[in-house]
């Protein structure tokens, strides 16, 4: 949330904002003069989050979008954020221009995601992600396969450098990020200029 360094009557787009969590922390620190619209585009998950949010005595704006075709103005928010949600998006370089395109100038977006692990831990890390995790998701939640999934699909995502120069090439002037756990996860920040 510090990186985020939101300020009250700010407006917030969180895309694949899932269960709400991030929509829940964002709406606390804009306050009731800003705005935080909850989007994803799984109807269920977005449902899921809703509950979650009207529980906790928050009434956001919620809606099934797309990050490939936004339905909002142009230069329109303060801060667009995405976790763990761009690694399923068909055209990165779409979503990401969609994404650039509704920030104002001098807007934020954060890029939660995870990403390439440290040299010295990818071997560990791929031989948990394809032999351990998917036993884990089937022993835990009967579903080895969304487990596996789960480890190609990070695999397949663009590493720290890649996807620092896709966010520059989609419009972002500055982009820098953040390692957390070895690489494990990273935090993507890009500046609308």
């Amino acid at each position: 949330m510090l990186v985020a360094n939101l300020q009250p009557g700010q407006q917030v787009l969180d895309i694949a904002g899932g269960t709400g969590d991030l929509a829940m922390a964002f709406a606390r620190k804009v306050g009731a003069t800003g705005r935080v619209v909850h989007t994803d585009i799984n109807e269920a998950m977005l449902r899921t989050g809703r509950d979650r949010l009207l529980d906790a005595g928050l009434a956001l704006p919620t809606l099934v979008c797309d990050a490939e075709k936004l339905p909002f103005a142009s230069s329109h928010f303060d801060l667009v954020s995405v976790a763990f949600g761009l690694r399923n998006m068909t055209h990165k370089d779409a979503a990401l221009a969609e994404m650039n395109r509704v920030l104002k100038p001098g807007g934020k977006l954060l890029v939660l995601e995870f990403s390439k692990v440290a040299r010295p831990l990818a071997k560990a890390y791929d031989w948990y992600s394809f032999n351990v995790l998917p036993r884990l998701g089937q022993a835990v939640a009967g579903d080895a396969a969304s487990y596996r999934y789960l480890a190609e699909s990070i695999r397949m995502h663009p590493g720290q450098e890649e996807l620092k120069s896709l966010m520059k090439k989609t419009g972002f002037g500055h982009v820098d990020y953040h390692n957390l756990t070895g690489g494990v996860v990273a935090l993507h920040v890009g500046i609308k200029c």
